[in-house]
């Protein structure tokens, strides 16, 4: 949460502000065989930066009665917390998630054992909430 600073007598003080500040999320995360996982984010990413064009962009943007709607740039994730028994324990919800950042894959044909690509993706949020395992008890 910012703070806001007030003006005392013998010091300032800290008070609390008006508004949250979450920090992004960042997942970890093998890439598949057929990188689908991979490619999804890196497509997306792209639309939203259309770098080659601003046909990019075009097919994240929907028109609603003559009305342009962004929401396609945007979207709900669920992150899923197990128990050591592999049973959902309980689910973080974000909203309005949007990737900025993924990291590049290390292609190298001199290593002879088998190597699974790894990647890190970076998303921007605007709130989230923690539920049971049920996906709506509040915890």
């Amino acid at each position: 949460m910012e703070t806001v600073v007030e003006p005392y007598y013998l010091k300032n003080l800290d008070v609390p502000g008006e508004k949250v500040a979450y920090g992004d999320l960042t997942l970890n995360f093998l890439v598949d065989e057929n990188m689908e996982n991979y490619m999804a984010i890196h497509n997306w990413i792209t639309q939203l930066g259309y770098p080659e064009s601003t046909e990019n962009f075009k097919d994240l943007v929907t028109e609603v009665d003559g009305t342009r709607e962004m929401m396609n740039q945007f979207s709900d994730a669920s992150l899923f917390i197990l128990n050591s028994n592999y049973r959902t324990q309980s689910i973080l919800k974000f909203k309005d998630v949007f990737p900025y950042s993924l990291t590049s894959l290390d292609f190298d044909s001199t290593v002879s054992d088998v190597q699974y690509f790894t990647a890190q993706a970076s998303f921007k949020y605007t709130i989230y909430n923690i539920v049971g395992a049920d996906g709506r008890t509040p915890l």
